[in-house]
């Protein structure tokens, strides 16, 4: 199993960058399907965006051309590279874990807030 942790949340004004890195110490992370998934106050928690154990790639609607998600297999991490911030991306981003057909493992999450 892996146990993912977040880190890079902060402060931010609109338009601005943060990346997010997500550190899962176990073994046979390169086997895992990484995500990032948000959840703002009062909402439902949402998908950001995934990539695969090969390397595929998903993003919601509403983050494509401005977030990227990415893996590094050799340091057991996943990042999520944010541009263009808006203020509607404001919330606690979460990692999440997960092998094909396999139990989910979640991370405490990280606060972003977009704000002048």
């Amino acid at each position: 199993q892996v146990q993912p942790v977040e880190s890079g949340g902060g402060l931010v004004q609109p338009g601005g960058s943060l990346r997010l890195a997500c550190a899962a110490s176990g073994t046979a992370f390169s086997a895992y399907h990484m995500g990032w998934y948000r959840q703002a106050p009062g909402k439902q928690r949402e998908m950001v965006a995934v990539i695969t154990s090969g390397g595929s790639t998903t993003y919601a609607d509403s983050v494509k051309g401005r977030f990227t998600i990415s893996r590094d297999n050799a340091k057991n991490t996943v990042y999520l590279q944010m541009n263009s911030l808006k203020a509607e991306d404001t919330a606690v981003y979460y990692c999440k874990a997960r092998r094909y057909l396999g139990p989910e493992y979640w991370g405490q999450g990280t606060q972003v807030t977009v704000s002048s």
